[in-house]
């Protein structure tokens, strides 16, 4: 079995579905990430400096460096750009959230129009930096909790501002960076009902108010065992009504299926089971090319990813290339399923590298 020299790259195998991308750090544009990167991938997000804390960690001071390394990476390869993210509860400096005189704001119509003033002030001096180099953004991320009424989270800038905060920043994103720039909204769980749901309903809500919402980001932090092909099918179906585009914005698969479990040694037989999963969602996603734009993975490689701390601390290998940076069956149930291996019982047998 080919260990990762010369196999064929996921970009060209893709040629003509989508583009694939991955979720990187300053770090790794260079040395051996950078070189998987530019071999497979034709499309990269920005892991966290991009996010409003690292861009103005201070009001009116900005923070551009690690973000133009990651820009210049992107456009010297000739790799597609997208924005994560303009506008999110999470990694946005607290200052944001504090009154003329630095207390905690209270939904008064005084804070609400210092907290939109922000947001406007925030969007215009990124967007107006990048426009001419990003290929879609995240204008909002995570607003949506299916446990409201309205299907809205009761983050600080809804208790403030009410749904405001989205369609102002929409509506400055379109203006400053212009009608050919493909603007999401990004959510988590979008693959369970309740959660679906209420995000389509809100952006649905959107859409009638004449909100420029180009499409919806799927994160789809899924695991060996959840969801089923045909729950992203009809997730992807659904929002495509709308009129919408699709793109899978921070894929990973768990070789776990619960928060409990924990291994020193993946089974070899999860690691299989997890090349299936990839091959079932990239026939979902191939199938349905003409709503799906981008498939954008949240890492490189295993040697880098969140869910070694998430939910737990634990081993764990969701990407599609090992700790090593060689490919897994994960990369095989992409490019030519037919190297996932099984006996004549349908029984795992261990990959020889």
């Amino acid at each position: 079995m080919n260990k990762g020299k010369d196999i064929q790259a996921l970009h060209d195998t893709l040629d003509g579905f989508f583009s694939i991308g991955a979720a990187i750090t300053p770090s790794q544009i260079s040395g051996s990430h950078a070189d998987l990167l530019k071999k497979h991938f034709n499309c990269i997000v920005a892991e966290n400096c991009m996010k409003p804390e690292e861009i103005q960690p201070v009001e009116g001071q900005y923070n551009w460096e690690e973000a133009d390394r990651v820009i210049a990476f992107a456009k010297d390869n000739h790799m597609k750009i997208r924005f994560h993210t303009l506008v999110w509860h999470n990694q946005t400096a607290a200052w944001f959230f504090k009154d003329k005189d630095g207390n905690e704001m209270t939904a008064t119509p005084e804070n609400k129009k210092l907290l939109l003033d922000r947001l406007d002030n925030h969007i215009r001096a990124v967007v107006g930096r990048y426009k001419e180099d990003v290929d879609s953004w995240d204008v909002v991320n995570e607003v949506i909790d299916p446990e409201e009424s309205n299907g809205h989270r009761r983050s600080k800038w809804y208790e403030i501002t009410g749904i405001e905060f989205i369609e102002k920043a929409f509506r400055i994103t379109r203006e400053v960076a212009g009608k050919d720039a493909k603007l999401y909204i990004n959510d988590f769980n979008t693959n369970k009902p309740d959660k679906r749901e209420a995000f389509y309903n809100v952006v649905k809500e959107l859409l009638v108010k004449d909100v420029p919402i180009d499409g919806v980001g799927h994160q789809m932090h899924i695991n060996i065992d959840w969801p089923t092909a045909s729950v992203i099918r009809d997730t992807i179906d659904l929002f495509s009504e709308l009129g919408l585009d699709n793109q899978v914005t921070e894929l990973d698969v768990s070789v776990y299926s619960n928060s409990t479990d924990k291994y020193e040694t993946i089974p070899d037989e999860n690691l299989v089971k997890q090349g299936y999963k990839y091959k079932e969602i990239f026939e979902v996603f191939k199938e349905k090319q003409q709503n799906i734009s981008a498939v954008v993975t949240w890492g490189i490689a295993d040697d880098h990813t969140w869910l070694k701390t998430f939910p737990i601390t634990r081993r764990n290998l969701p990407l599609i290339f090992d700790e090593q940076l060689k490919p897994k069956y994960a990369y095989w149930g992409i490019v030519d399923p037919s190297q996932l291996p099984k006996d004549e019982n349908n029984r795992v047998e261990p990959m020889e590298w």
